[in-house]
Formats: C-alpha cells, structure tokens, sequence
C-alpha cells in the first residue's frame, strides 16, 4: 500500500511578547528539576497513561493534528531510524520536524526542524509563558518536552514530524497522534518493570503505537514477538508489513552513513518503510548518506579520532550489546581499551557476560543519578574476568585510556547513553 502526502493549509504562527526573566541553563535547570526526569532519577519519574498529554494537547489547541507524523518505537534502533527517516523526507523536500530521546549534549537536540535544534530563547519563552498552567498538572519531563515539541512543529509549519517513543508505546505520551505510518524496530529485554518479563509482553507494549488502518512495519521479529503483531495489526486493521521479507537488493549501492554492524537491520527497516512513503529512491540515497549532516545525529558507532582509534556508541542494553560485542571483537589493533559504564536499571551481569576477555577496562561512572557506581562497576566486571581500573567519572576514565593507548590501540567508550554524553561533553566545557 502507498501512501501519498497531500497539501494542507498552512498554520498561523504564534506570537508571544511574554518578558524573560530566566536564562536558558536556569530554564533547563527548571525543567530537569522541577519535572520528573527518567534519566536523572529512573522509575519514580514515569507516569503510566495519557491524561497530562491529553490536558496539554488541548490546552495548546491540538497542535499534533496540524501535521502529519512518522511514528516509531522499538527496544533498539528507533532513533537511528527517526534520524534516517527524517533525513529522507528532508531530500525529498518537507519541512521535518524530528522529535527524540535523550538527548546527549543539549537539550534542544530533541526538538529538530529540518536538522535544526529549537532556539534557546524559544524554549524559555515556552517555560515562561506556560508554567502557571503546568505546574498545577505535575507533569514529567517527557510529558513537558512532548508538548513543546508538538507545539514548535505546528508553529514551524512543519509538513512531517518524525516521532519517537520515548518508553514503551502504548502508555508513552507521545501516543496521542494518529500517524501517516507507525515502525517498530525490535523487541528485546529493557524497562522489564513497566513492559512485562516475556518479550511477547513487551511487543504488545510496543504494539500499542498500531492505530485503526495505519500501516505499520515491523524491523525484526523473533517466534514470540511476531504473533503479537499480526494479532494487534488484525484487530486495528492495520496493514502489516514485515522488513525481514523487504527485499533491499535495488538499493544495495547506496551507501549508509551509519556505520555500526547493528545498522544493517535498521536499514533494511528504513527502507521498507521510505517504500510505504513513495519517496523517490533519489532522495532516500542522499537520506541515507548524510544522516549526520542532515539531522545533528551523535553517537552511533561515532569514531573520534583515528590514532589511536577511539569510537563511542550509546548501545546500553542485552540487545544492543549482542551487535556491539561483536563488531568490538572484529575491529583490528594492537590493544583494545575500553571505557564503561552502566545504569541502574540495565541487565550488568549479561551485558558483561559479552565483553571482551582480553581488552583493558576503564570502568566509571556517568554524572546520572542512575549511574551504577565506578567501585560495583570494577567489583562486576571481576566477578565475569574482566580486569581493569575504576574512575570517578568518564573524563578522568578517558583520559587514562588516551595516556596508556599507543597510536594502533583502539578505545571504545561507552555501556550507556550518559557515558557517551559525559565524554562528548568533555568538548564542549
């Protein structure tokens, strides 16, 4: 089934004269204080059902209706996929509006048009003139940030927004839209306290993006995930498109710039559903090969520097590790070195079961509240063979690695998101 994007009339922009009092660090200071963070304090921060999303909407007057979106979830690679997606609709010409999570240096990085952050000054205009109406709400910071976003996008005049899940699916705030197309990329074990214990559960989660006669893919499937999503697909009538059957062979010379052996599913994914848009396949080769360029996309398999090679990825879960293990153990050098760390709420023990033997550890901790400590993190890897030195924090971790590594050496950091966000921070202090 194609699926052609059709003009829409253009949206009145929103004035506001509100006076600042607040600079954007104390705006975002606010919010990461004032809202519940998941990524600072974890499960206290989550809010299960739609109600604040719902209040918001209505209070902004309904802005997700004033665009059309993308919609996509999954375990691992949904950000990776937002990213590319948007990417192409932005070579094919639309105005896109990108919307992820989390964000690694700023956090304007969430809220994107056409590749471009939202202003500084437009994020404490937000704040400013909404929070009499939001404070009493007690909304969580992804609710917050959602609405803000939906509402730039309407403002912008966007023609499509790129949505990613932030938890979940089906309780995630971000469901309130009705999209042109919704993609699931995977399903493997991760936030098992809000998902269920069995990846059938966690598909049906995840499968609650599936709107009435929306088409969705499907990126990977396992014998327990693939049922659920037929079953769900079935009772919304919902045209199932499975991207292990894409064939992909027509586009076999464009070049991917995401380098990472994990991101061949993610392509394969990507391609399917850019089929479903009718994108011409022009605009999806030059999607493809300026991701980065095109979206501010970091941290996918990132390479650093060369010599020696230091590349950082926020793969930080089982199922992210099973592809990153691998292409660790298959890149050459003289002497790997890696630099990690994990969060409170990941499975350590199987992620470390994965590991190199063999490589140099540099075990630390993230500035996150839900950061493991650096002294459990060596006291783990031990436990599993593992032989390294612990650090305070990912600067001093690192730059021990870059002091001991010769130029043949090869340094990978990484084990969680904030890791990698702490060191890409390093550059910009």
């Amino acid at each position: 089934m194609r699926r052609h994007w059709i003009s829409r009339p253009d949206l009145r922009i929103i004035s506001f004269t509100t006076t600042r009092s607040m600079t954007y660090k104390e705006t975002t200071e606010y919010l990461f204080n004032v809202t519940p963070v998941f990524e600072k304090v974890g499960a206290t921060a989550y809010k299960e059902g739609l109600s604040n999303s719902l209040a918001l909407d209505e209070h902004f007057g309904f802005p997700h209706r004033k665009f059309k979106t993308i919609h996509v979830a999954g375990t691992n690679g949904k950000g990776s996929c937002s990213h590319t997606l948007a990417a192409i609709l932005q070579s094919a010409g639309y105005k896109v509006g990108l919307y992820t999570s989390p964000h690694l240096v700023d956090f304007r990085e969430r809220i994107r048009v056409n590749g471009l952050c939202i202003s500084e000054e437009r994020v404490v205009e937000f704040v400013e003139k909404e929070k009499h109406f939001f404070e009493p709400l007690h909304p969580s910071f992804f609710e917050l940030t959602t609405a803000m976003a939906f509402l730039y996008f309407a403002e912008q005049k966007v023609d499509v927004a790129v949505i990613e899940v932030g938890l979940g699916g089906r309780l995630d705030c971000t469901n309130i839209i009705t999209p042109e197309l919704c993609v699931i990329t995977n399903i493997s074990f991760d936030h098992t306290q809000f998902l269920g214990s069995t990846l059938a559960e966690i598909a049906a989660e995840k499968a609650g993006i599936i709107k009435i006669g929306v088409p969705v893919v499907i990126g990977e499937t396992t014998d327990e995930t693939r049922p659920v999503f037929e079953r769900i697909a079935n009772e919304k009538h919902a045209p199932i498109h499975f991207a292990e059957a894409f064939d992909t062979s027509s586009f076999d010379d464009f070049d991917f710039e995401l380098k990472g052996s994990y991101q061949q599913a993610n392509r394969r994914t990507i391609l399917c559903a850019a089929s479903l848009l009718d994108i011409d396949k022009e605009a999806i080769r030059e999607g493809l090969s300026s991701v980065c360029e095109k979206t501010g996309l970091i941290g996918r398999w990132q390479t650093l520097q060369e010599k020696p090679l230091v590349i950082c990825d926020t793969g930080h879960n089982l199922g992210g590790w099973e592809y990153l293990s691998k292409q660790i153990a298959s890149q050459p050098c003289k002497k790997l070195r890696i630099v990690f760390g994990m969060v409170d709420d990941k499975d350590i023990d199987s992620v470390m079961d994965l590991l190199p033997k063999t490589a140099i550890y540099y075990w630390t901790q993230a500035s996150s509240h839900r950061a493991i400590p650096h002294s459990v993190v060596r006291k783990k890897g031990k436990e599993h063979g593992l032989i390294g030195k612990s650090f305070k924090d990912v600067s001093s971790a690192y730059s021990q690695a870059l002091t001991d590594a010769s130029p043949e050496d090869f340094i990978f950091v990484g084990g969680s998101s904030y890791v990698v966000a702490d060191l890409l921070a390093i550059g910009t202090e």
